[in-house]
């Protein structure tokens, strides 16, 4: 069994080896080469601490970080499931959990981008009733650097 909660500050060093992990899976060869250069273990570590209060966790009954997801008023910022839970129907779960604290913050729709590469990802949004809203090219900082990831936006109504 697996429960969605908000997250604790105990479980951001997971959820910090389970982005890094993820991210990778989703994002190498898809954005630009300086920007996975930088995408290290250490980055993951050093940023997580401060999203806690975005971040919600998918927990298995004994603990184990299983997935979480980050929202951002109606950005629905991260979504990650690790390795062992990919095809289990918890990616939906907990993205329906961010589609649900994005409405309960008062917004109507939601927003997310996905890089344009990441067909995986792209088929799974629009599964969930997620709709390609078009280009967007979004601005990241990483070790000191400004990168742009060709990414697509993706909108749902959700109030």
């Amino acid at each position: 069994m697996t429960s969605i909660r908000p997250a604790a500050d105990a479980d951001m060093a997971a959820v910090a080896d389970l982005w890094h992990e993820g991210w990778h899976d989703g994002h190498a060869g898809h954005v630009p080469d300086g920007l996975t250069d930088a995408r290290t273990l250490a980055a993951f570590h050093e940023r997580t601490p401060s999203r806690v209060d975005d971040t919600s966790v998918a927990v298995a009954d004994d603990g184990t970080l299983l997935g979480f997801v980050m929202v951002v008023g109606d950005e629905v910022e991260q979504v990650f499931v690790g390795r062992a839970a990919r095809g289990t129907g918890l990616a939906a779960h907990l993205l329906h959990a961010a589609e649900r604290r994005v409405a309960a913050g008062g917004h109507s729709s939601a927003w997310l981008a996905v890089v344009t590469g990441n067909a995986r990802a792209r088929r799974f949004y629009e599964r969930q009733g997620w709709t390609d809203d078009g280009d967007l090219p979004y601005e990241v900082t990483a070790g000191g650097q400004t990168f742009v990831s060709p990414c697509r936006r993706y909108v749902k109504r959700v109030g």
